[in-house]
Order: structure tokens, then sequence, then C-alpha cells
């Protein structure tokens, strides 16, 4: 059964108040969810086609900038007729952790606090945690805070329902 002209579409969710939304009909909502993410996937198509033709257009000259401003990474600005272009390459960090341990080691032999140089942090994956015997997990149970995400609900119509 086709929806009244008047039934809200996409484009009149940001202005509608979610308890109002959550009081539609279900084949209302599942139909919004179908448009909604079909229209996030085409956005999102969209944006990795002209990122793409952003970075054809101005990485030379961004990566020359940087080059000349003796930097390998960071933002640049560039001028393009009436605009002017920031390009930043972000740097990102990657450190070996067993080679970050081995120095933390040497650091304690040698009577320092490696704390002064580095953060350490621990952390138990979760599939290696629930194949742990039951006395090994009681013990690191205090040490245990479980967090949940964001709820995500799917819409989806039953088999041989119409």
């Amino acid at each position: 059964m086709p929806f009244p002209d008047n039934a809200p579409k996409p484009d009149d969710l940001p202005g509608l108040d979610p308890n109002e939304i959550a009081q539609m009909p279900v084949d209302l909502l599942a139909i919004l969810q179908h448009e909604v993410d079909e229209r996030l996937k085409q956005s999102k198509a969209a944006k990795a086609r002209l990122d793409g033709a952003l970075t054809i257009r101005y990485a030379t000259r961004a990566e020359e900038a940087r080059r000349t401003a003796g930097k390998d990474t960071g933002t640049v600005r560039l001028d393009d007729g009436d605009f002017t272009v920031v390009a930043d390459l972000p740097k990102r960090v990657d450190w070996d952790q067993e080679q970050l341990a081995a120095m933390v080691e040497r650091i304690r032999a040698a009577g320092d606090d490696p704390s002064q140089y580095i953060d350490v942090t621990y952390k138990v994956p979760e599939r290696k945690y629930a194949a742990w015997p039951e006395a090994i997990r009681q013990g690191f149970e205090p040490a245990r805070t479980v967090k949940t995400g964001a709820l995500k609900v799917a819409i989806l119509p039953r088999e041989g329902a119409q």
C-alpha cells in the first residue's frame, strides 16, 4: 500500500522529533531506513570519487609545497584562482610493540622509570579472555569493565510476508 503524499521523506527527518518518528507505522520506518541507507551509500561513493579527484589535482603541488617547507607531513596552503586550498597529510605513527617492551625492560634494568618516557597500556583481546580457564578469568575480572555500543536496528521484511 503506497503512503500518502504527505508521508515524511528522508529530507523531513532532521526536523522531526525522534518520538514522533518512533510512532510511525513500521512499514514506513522500513522504507525510510532503506532510503536513508541508499542515500548514505550514494553520498559515500560521491565523496570517495570527489576526494580522488582532489588528490589527482592537488597531491603533487602539496607534496612540492611540503618539500619546500622542509616537512614530510602536515598542512600546506596552495593558491588556486580565488581559493586557498588547505592540503593536510596527517602523520600516522605505529610503534613495534615487541621492541617497545624490550626498551621498557632495558630502562627498568638501568634503574630508571619507563613511565618518564612512554605510556604503557595493557589490553586483553576479548577472544583470548573468553578462551581462558575460569580461574584465570576470575583473577582478571576486577580489572575488566564491559561497555556497550550504540543499538543498531534493521527493519527487514519477514519471509513470505508481502
